[in-house]
């Protein structure tokens, strides 16, 4: 098994940043894609930035120059800096991690989602 936390979310105002926070724990063996999405009320979950193994982040065009994604390989972690909020990005953010488990099986992990309210 393979456990997704999320951290960081909270409220803020238009314009404002946060920093989102994500571990993974348990029987990893290697993780090869980390990423977070977002789903709004009624709104489908869209991609928000994924990074790869070796750092190459992308990025939603919505996001591009105010968002920056980042992981921490040693404690198998991504972050997700998030500058000038605007209030249609108030959503439920939710990290997404892959790779291969212990027993070299793949895995595709979910977090709870932590919420990101942003007021106008």
């Amino acid at each position: 098994q393979v456990q997704v936390v999320e951290s960081g979310g909270g409220w803020v105002q238009a314009g404002g940043s946060l920093r989102l926070s994500c571990a993974a724990s348990g029987s990893i063996f290697r993780i090869d894609s980390m990423g977070w999405y977002r789903q709004a009320p009624g709104k489908e979950r869209e991609l928000v930035a994924r990074i790869n193994s070796g750092g190459s982040g992308n990025y939603a065009d919505s996001v591009r120059g105010r968002f920056t994604i980042s992981r921490d390989n040693v404690k198998n972690m991504v972050a997700l800096q998030m500058n000038s909020l605007k209030p249609e990005e108030a959503a439920v953010y939710y990290c997404n991690v892959q790779g291969l488990r212990t027993g070299l099986r793949r895995f595709d992990s979910w977090g709870q989602g932590t919420q990101v309210t942003v007021s106008s």
